[in-house]
């Protein structure tokens, strides 16, 4: 079977068997189209949030903590009173 064969079956199979569309299948779409953009927008918003409090907690983290501070020695006493 060559291509305008293909073609001309596949014509004869869509025209014999009518479809139907629901009459509210756009409104149908464009509701669940808004859906999922106000869905995709605040998830969006809530990871960018979640990643400032991070790097906030972090930030106040590495202050108070100052990790790149050497810590006391604690095996020879401070010489005091010399």
């Amino acid at each position: 079977m060559n291509r305008p064969e293909r073609e001309a079956a596949a014509r004869r199979i869509m025209e014999r068997t009518p479809t139907r569309v629901p009459p509210d299948l756009c409104a149908d779409a464009v509701r669940h189209g808004g859906r999922m953009l106000r869905r995709r927008t605040l998830a969006r918003r809530l990871a960018w949030l979640l990643l400032f409090a991070a790097a906030l907690a972090f930030a106040v983290w590495a202050l108070t903590a100052q990790p790149w501070v050497e810590p006391p020695s604690d095996t020879t006493p401070p010489l005091t009173g010399w």
